[in-house]
């Protein structure tokens, strides 16, 4: 019987999810569907458990729904419980369910994998200190860079999320906060912005002078054209300014292993988004 799985969110028409996760069936041999999932604010908890009661097998979830995600689980992975978010439910026995958050490594095996960046010894500014920072702290700490800066317009957020970390092992990496307004003449090996500006065609307000020689930068959004912080970055001297596509595609190559097993290959996904 051909296994159940879906994306849930509102709005969710636009999800490239279905697309995604239908390539994955097709490399690794799947059989599973995966659609959409269109669920009213206040019934996301009777949706989710209709879903799973009819015999679907797991979720992606997206806004508004990751933090009523997290508070449904009855588990929660290490990054979960950091990320205070959800962005994957896994059935297990006895209609139980584990959740997850792949965002933070779907963020560091792109820059990583894809693109080649060498975290190690590196100095990186985060931009924003909502949902979309908090999901990738983890893994950013796990990846071997010597120091984190979180900058957002309000200090007392940015310096709320350090502190949220302090009791993991950062691996020797250095992880402070402060207000945009207050960034020094600090220089960053690679900038991402975690903050929602660019969908309003907006950039955060920060020197150019953040950026290192040869640094690179990263917007966690994408769109079909380059994203106003990926032009920012090139029109200050930026080495490489990569949009958020393939974190969309690898964050859900996790999910499909934490289902399936099998981690599929995504270069060829990210190439099929960029060529539709």
């Amino acid at each position: 019987m051909t296994d159940r799985y879906a994306v849930i969110g509102h709005p969710i028409a636009h999800s490239k999810s279905p697309l995604i996760h239908a390539a994955f069936a097709r490399q690794t041999g799947q059989d599973l569907e995966y659609t959409r999932i269109l669920s009213a604010p206040d019934a996301f908890v009777d949706t989710v458990r209709c879903f799973f009661g009819d015999g679907g097998q797991g979720l992606n979830v997206t806004v508004p729904f990751k933090e009523a995600a997290w508070r449904l689980v009855d588990e929660h992975s290490p990054r979960a419980a950091t990320a205070g978010a959800v962005n994957t439910l896994i059935r297990l026995p006895g209609q139980r369910l584990r959740g997850d958050n792949t965002d933070g490594v779907g963020l560091v095996r792109d820059l990583a994998g894809n693109h080649g960046f060498d975290f190690a010894g590196r100095r990186v500014l985060l931009l924003g200190a909502g949902g979309a920072a908090r999901g990738v702290l983890r893994p950013l700490l796990e990846s071997g860079l010597a120091e984190l800066l979180i900058a957002n317009r309000t200090l007392d957020k940015a310096a709320a999320l350090a502190a949220a970390v302090a009791d993991l092992d950062p691996g020797g990496a250095t992880v402070h906060a402060c207000g945009l307004a207050d960034l020094g003449p600090v220089a960053f090996d690679l900038i991402i912005n975690a903050t929602s500006t660019g969908l309003t065609g907006a950039v955060p307000a920060i020197a150019p002078s953040v950026l290192a020689p040869g640094a690179w930068t990263y917007d966690m959004i994408y769109a079909d054209s380059p994203t106003p912080f990926c032009r920012w970055g090139l029109s200050h001297g930026a080495a490489r300014a990569i949009d958020g596509l393939g974190m969309l595609v690898e964050q859900a190559a996790e999910s499909f292993f934490l289902w399936r097993g099998m981690r599929p290959e995504t270069a060829a996904v990210i190439d099929l988004l960029r060529r539709r």
